[in-house]
C-alpha cells in the first residue's frame, strides 16, 4: 500500500498534533485523528510492500523492516520480494504465487514463511495485489503481510490440549465426558487437516489405470503418509509417494513442505534423483530452524511408450509408460507383470531424505506395458503386526498376496490391499499410503481415483 503523495511544501498530507495544538475541547480531540498518512503506512500494525511486476521491491515499511531486522537502503531496488522467502517459498512462489497473481489479479491469505536477518523464520500470511493503470496494465504489486505467529502456537495449544484431555479421561465422570467433548472436537480438527494434505482424487491419464488409498490407523492422529500424481506437460506425470518421520501438527507441516517442494522438484529437474535431491536440501535447510524432520519417499515420472505410427505419419496410440524413478529409504515398489510374474523393484543406494548433506540416490526405469500394474505403498502395510505373538506382516507375505492376484489392474489392487488392511484390525499401527499405477489390457482412457 503506497500513501497519498506529500504536499508541495515537502510535509505529508493530514496534519500533526504540534506544540502550538489547542489542549482543550473538540480542536485538540480532532488533531489528535489527524495522523500523517505516511506515518500510518510506515507504522502499521502490519507489514506492507510494493514490488515492480518482477518483483523488486520498490517500497517497505518500518514494521516489516523491524520483524525481519534489515535496513531499508539494503532492501530497496536491491532484493526482490522472493528473497524474503524461505527455500520452500521460493519455490512455491515461483511455480504457484506468483503466476496465480499475475492471472489472477489478486491473491489473499497464503501462508509463507520469511528469512529474517538472525537466520530464524517468521510465520506469515500474505495478500497480494496488483495495480492497474486507466488502460488496464498492470503497473505494479501491493502486498500486505501479517505476522502468523500466534497461529503457530494455537496449534501447538491444541496439541496440548489433547495430551490433558487424554488424562482426564481417567478421573471423574464429569472431567470424563467434558474430555470426550474436546476429543472429538480435536477429531474433526484433525482430520479436516488429513483431508487437505492428500490430492481430492487422481487425475485421469491417458490409457494409465491409477487408484489410491488411505489408511488412518489411528483418528487421534494426523499421519505424515503422504502422495499424489499430476502432470508435467507434454504428456508426462509426475508421482511419488512417501513417510514423514513423527506425527502430529509439525509432521503435517513438513508434510504440505513436502508435497509442494516435490511438485515443483519433479517438473524442473531433469530426472527424479534430483528431485530427491532438492527435496534433502529444503528438509535440512527446515531441521537448521530447530524442528529436523527427514521421510521416506519414492518419486517419478510417467512417459508414454508408442506402439508404432499412425496412419496419418503421427507417433501412433499409447503402448504403455516408460517408468523412471528413485527412491529414498523407502520400500521398494512391487511390480505385477501382465504374464502372472511378480518382483520387487529395488532403489539401490537410496537412503532417508533430510538426514545427510551429500546423500546418494539412485535412478532405476521400467517400462509398465498392458497389463502390468506398480504399486506402490508406505511401511505401515509390511509393519502391521498379524497373527500370533504380533508378529509382523513382512514383505515375503506380501508378495505371496501380489502373486495370487496377478494379473490385475490398479483400481482392483488397491481394492483389495484395502480390504487386507482392514483385515488386520488393530493390528496397523501406523499410517499406510497406496497408491497403483496399471495399463489396462486394452487401450482406454480411465479415470484415475480415490478408494
Amino acid at each position: 500500500m503506497i500513501p497519498p503523495e506529500a504536499d508541495g511544501d515537502g510535509s505529508p498530507r493530514g496534519g500533526e498534533v504540534g506544540a502550538d495544538s489547542p489542549a482543550h475541547g473538540p480542536e485538540a480531540f480532532t488533531a489528535l485523528l489527524e495522523d500523517s498518512a505516511e506515518d500510518l503506512y510506515e507504522h502499521a500494525p502490519c507489514g506492507y510492500l510494493s514490488t515492480l511486476l518482477d518483483g523488486e521491491i520498490a517500497r517497505i515499511n518500518g514494521t516489516l523492516l523491524g520483524w525481519l531486522g534489515l535496513a531499508r537502503e539494503d532492501v530497496v531496488g536491491r532484493m526482490r520480494f522472493s528473497d524474503l522467502l524461505t527455500v520452500g517459498g521460493r519455490l512455491y512462489h515461483e511455480t504457484h504465487f506468483a503466476p496465480l497473481l499475475l492471472m489472477q489479479g489478486e491473491i489473499s491469505g497464503i501462508a509463507l514463511e520469511l528469512r529474517r536477518s538472525d537466520g530464524g523464520r517468521l510465520p506469515v500470511l500474505v495478500t497480494s495485489k496488483v495495480k492497474t493503470g486507466t488502460d488496464g496494465r498492470q503497473q505494479l504489486i501491493r502486498t500486505t503481510v501479517f505476522d502468523a505467529r500466534e497461529r503457530r502456537a494455537y496449534e501447538n495449544e491444541l496439541l496440548r490440549a489433547r495430551l490433558e484431555a487424554e488424562k482426564a479421561a481417567t478421573t471423574a465422570e464429569r472431567e470424563r465426558e467434558t474430555a470426550e467433548r474436546e476429543r472429538l472436537r480435536l477429531r474433526e480438527v484433525l482430520a479436516t487437516l488429513q483431508r487437505s494434505l492428500l490430492p481430492p482424487s487422481l487425475p485421469p491419464v491417458p490409457n494409465l489405470e491409477a487408484a489410491a488409498y488411505y489408511h488412518t490407523a489411528s483418528p487421534d492422529h494426523v499421519g505424515g503418509d503422504f502422495y499424489d500424481l499430476f502432470p508435467l506437460g507434454e504428456e508426462r506425470w509426475g508421482f511419488f509417494l512417501g513417510d514423514v518421520c513423527g506425527k502430529g501438527p509439525e509432521a503435517a507441516a513438513v508434510t504440505s513442505l513436502i508435497r509442494y517442494t516435490l511438485r515443483a522438484a519433479v517438473l524442473h529437474e531433469p530426472d527424479a534423483v534430483g528431485a530427491l535431491r532438492s527435496l534433502n536440501g529444503v528438509l535440512r535447510e527446515h531441521g537448521a530452524a530447530g524442528d529436523p524432520r527427514h521421510c521416506t519417499v519414492i518419486a517419478g515420472s510417467l512417459s508414454p511408450v508408442r506402439t508404432g505410427e499412425s496412419a496419418d505419419g503421427g507417433h501412433g496410440a499409447p503402448g504403455g509408460y516408460e517408468i523412471r524413478l528413485a527412491g529414498g529409504g523407502h520400500p521398494p515398489a512391487l511390480l505385477l507383470r501382465s504374464d502372472g510374474r511378480v518382483e520387487y523393484l529395488p532403489t539401490p543406494g537410496g537412503v532417508l531424505v533430510g538426514i545427510l548433506p551429500d546423500p546418494r540416490f539412485v535412478g532405476t526405469g521400467i517400462v509398465l506395458r498392458p497389463g502390468d500394474t506398480l504399486l506402490l505403498y508406505t511401511d505401515g502395510l509390511t509393519e502391521a503386526r498379524v497373527g500370533p505373538g504380533s508378529a509382523r506382516y513382512g514383505e515375503q507375505a506380501l508378495l505371496s498376496f501380489a502373486e495370487n492376484l496377478a494379473p490385475v489392474g490398479a483400481e482392483r489392487l488397491v481394492g483389495t490391499v484395502s480390504d487386507l488392511l482392514e483385515g488386520f484390525g488393530p493390528g496397523p499401527d501406523d499410517d499406510t499410503a497406496i497408491l497403483a499405477l496399471g495399463v489396462p489390457p486394452h487401450r482406454a482412457h480411465t479415470p484415475g481415483r480415490r478408494i
